[in-house]
Order: structure tokens, then sequence, then C-alpha cells
């Protein structure tokens, strides 16, 4: 089930469905809804999203509702976390699921609301969106090919190709908005050559790794999977978290790999990347590409979780096409 695109005039829920919005600065905030307003998208709020707790997160009921408003408001064509956190699993079993599938719209953020976007996808066979968070779009350089992807992917009807960035950060932005590092991006790396298409499914490796075991796993079956993780990973826990999911059920059944590219905090090297990728059996005929823009550096692509996925990694040329539907 595809949602509609947004259009100009749309509006677009926020929400914060895992760490509260209180921890945006204002600034952050102000251009953030400049940016959606430049789209021609009108930036509205979840009643409940400054709620907090020890956790910095509000309490479930807060957050379920806030969710459940947005899905059932007919004005709101998107809905959007202002960021990612810790604890979105904590809501699965609370979700209306029937709510949500009898009113379906768009649905997107990245790292901890993985676990509802994949959740949703399969309980409800609703596509989902790993893209910006709210809170991504309050950068004000290096936005260029975030907003390029965001518009071809949530506002076009059409088959997008995801190409490299030309530039990548990884830098705390949102501290300073002046002074930032812009490295030169080399482009997707190939583990693995092959071809392959399927159902695209994924996002944040560890977040997705605790649907493991429930009724909220998506199947593996004919799968393409998009796979990135953050700062406090390193080649030892990727690739445990990495083999935990291979030892999945029916992960046979899966036909390709993307791999986002991971922070520099991370120390975790091309070599080592290799040697994880090269030293699971399960992955040797699988088409493995690395380096790609999503994750928690930036910019990054939007891709739809449970949208259609072409990958063709052939002699020296990388091509990953998506199709929402």
């Amino acid at each position: 089930m595809i949602p509609n695109r947004l259009q100009p005039g749309d509006e677009i829920r926020v929400i914060a469905p895992s760490t509260t919005h209180r921890i945006i600065s204002e600034e952050n905030a102000k251009q953030a809804i400049s940016t959606f307003e430049k789209l021609g998208l009108k930036v509205t709020y979840g009643k409940n999203i400054m709620a907090t707790s020890a956790l910095l997160t509000a309490p479930i009921e807060k957050r379920i509702e806030d969710l459940h408003d947005a899905f059932l408001d007919s004005k709101v064509k998107g809905i959007f976390s202002t960021i990612g956190g810790f604890t979105s699993n904590q809501l699965l079993k609370y979700l209306d699921y029937e709510l949500i599938r009898d009113n379906p719209k768009i649905f997107c953020g990245y790292s901890d609301i993985t676990a509802l976007q994949n959740a949703i996808y399969t309980k409800t066979g609703l596509v989902t969106f790993s893209g910006p968070a709210f809170s991504s779009l309050g950068m004000k350089k290096g936005l260029d090919y975030t907003l390029e992807y965001f518009k071809k992917v949530l506002m076009e009807d059409c088959e997008v190709e995801l190409k490299p960035s030309l530039h990548w950060s990884n830098d705390m932005w949102y501290q300073n908005q002046e002074n930032r590092e812009f490295i030169p991006n080399s482009g997707y790396k190939v583990i693995h050559e092959g071809s392959a298409a399927g159902r695209l499914i994924g996002g944040n490796l560890c977040t997705f790794n605790l649907l493991q075991g429930t009724e909220f796993m998506p199947s593996l079956e004919n799968s393409i999977l998009f796979l990135e993780d953050d700062s406090e990973v390193n080649a030892r826990t990727f690739d445990r978290d990495l083999q935990s999911l291979i030892h999945q059920p029916g992960f046979s059944g899966v036909k390709g790999i993307v791999i986002g590219r991971f922070e520099k905090a991370s120390h975790f090297s091309d070599e080592e990347l290799r040697y994880v990728i090269q030293t699971k059996e399960e992955l040797r005929n699988l088409p493995v590409v690395v380096n790609a823009d999503f994750g928690h550096t930036t910019p990054i692509f939007t891709f739809p979780i449970g949208g259609k996925c072409e990958v063709d990694a052939q002699k020296g040329r990388v091509s990953i096409k998506i199709a929402n539907q």
C-alpha cells in the first residue's frame, strides 16, 4: 500500500515517538520549519511533543496519542519524527494498526524510528520512509542532496536512481551551523558483485534487530536489506549484529545488501568492513554495496521501506534504483 505523495500546500505533522522534541533548539526548529515551507509544506506539531521524562521521552500513552491523532487527521498528509532516540519499540504493541491501515499516509524518520517503520509495514502493508527527521531539515549548509531525494521520493511519482553525493559531513552542525567540514565522497564501494531485485526493508541495524522473534519483524523473503548504524558501533559490534540478522529464519530469502556510511567516531575502516562481509558465508552470493548515503552522516537519501528496489553492481559500476510501488 503506497501513501499519496506530498503536494505543495499539504500539512505535515511533527511527532516525537522516541526522544522528546524538547531537546531541539528553537533555532533548529525555526530553520526546519522554513525548509518545509520552502517546499510548500505547512508544519504542525503533535500536542505532546514537549513531554519528557528521565529517559528524555514522553510517556507511552502520550506518544501513542500523537501518532494516532496524526494518522486520523484528514488534513495531515505526512508524519515526521522530530528526531530519533532509543525507545520507539516501546510503542509497538500499543499501536492501532487497523487505524493506520485505514488512514495511509507518509511516515518518515530514521535511526530509532526504524522499529516503527518496519513494524507498520509488516502489520499493515503500508510503505513507510526512511529519510530525514524534522530536526535534520534544520541544517543550513550541505542539505541540497538530502532535499533532492526528499522531493524525488516523497513528492514525485517515479522510479529513482540513488546516486552518490559529492560530499558528506559528520560534524556537530546543530551546535555550529557555520563551521562545517565537508569531505569528498569516494562513492559506492562493492564488496560482492551481482544484481538483485526485491522489497526494500531495514534501516538502523541495531534497532531493526530489536524486532527479531516478534510479530513485528518483516519477512526477509525476496528482500533487499538497507543497513546502517551509528557512532556507538565498531567492527566487532557490527559483526555480531549482522550475524544475529543472518541467523534469522528466512535469511536465505535476502537478495542483496546495501550498507550506509559509518560515522567517523565508529573508527570502522573499509578494510574491517570488507573483512566482516567476506567472512559471512551466507553473503557470498549476494551483491553487497557499501558507503551509501543514508544513516547518521549527512547528506542522506530517502528510501521506501516496503518499496521495490533493484541493485546492479558489476564490472566496477553500481546502480541502485527504487520504486515506491
